[in-house]
């Protein structure tokens, strides 16, 4: 399962998730083809808010809504049963899924390793973290091969 924030605008408008250049870096990351990514068979894609939230003064997406994961996650993931391993993708789902376990965005990709096997926190891949991934080159020389490896192990045991 993979749980990113809420629709952005494209996606808003689109209807699929991660349909911007932020899911073509996630898939990158991911080393995930679109038809493997989008494959409701094999992952599950559940945003933290199931609504466009929006968006605020300088044309950036709001927030998740407070109230819609709290509502919701425990019941869609009562429906898949199945999931082996659950990617949060951004500080939004760290803090539903980790809650009091985590510190900073950095400290938790940092520490992905004592969330495992359940869950592998990544930072959001919009471009509005290129500085974050510029200053933690370690992010993608350690973090990206261990997560392709734990994504693609669930995937081809399935």
């Amino acid at each position: 399962m993979i749980c990113g924030q809420a629709p952005g605008t494209r996606v808003h408008a689109t209807g699929i998730p991660f349909n911007d250049p932020s899911g073509v870096r996630l898939r990158e990351w991911l080393k995930m083809d679109p038809e493997t990514f989008y494959d409701s068979s094999r992952v599950a894609i559940v945003p933290m808010g199931f609504c466009f939230p929006g968006q605020d003064a300088k044309g950036g997406d709001l927030p998740p809504r407070r109230e819609c994961a709290p509502e919701w996650h425990r019941k869609v993931r009562a429906r898949l049963p199945d999931i082996r391993l659950t990617v949060l993708v951004g500080r939004y789902s760290q803090a539903f899924y980790l809650g009091s376990d985590t510190r900073s965005l950095t400290e938790t990709v940092r520490d992905w390793r004592r969330f495992m096997p359940d869950f592998f926190p990544l930072p959001h891949p919009s471009w509005r973290n290129n500085a974050w991934l510029k200053k933690n080159p370690w992010f993608g020389s350690d973090v990206l091969p261990d997560l392709r490896r734990a994504v693609h192990a669930v995937l081809e045991s399935a």
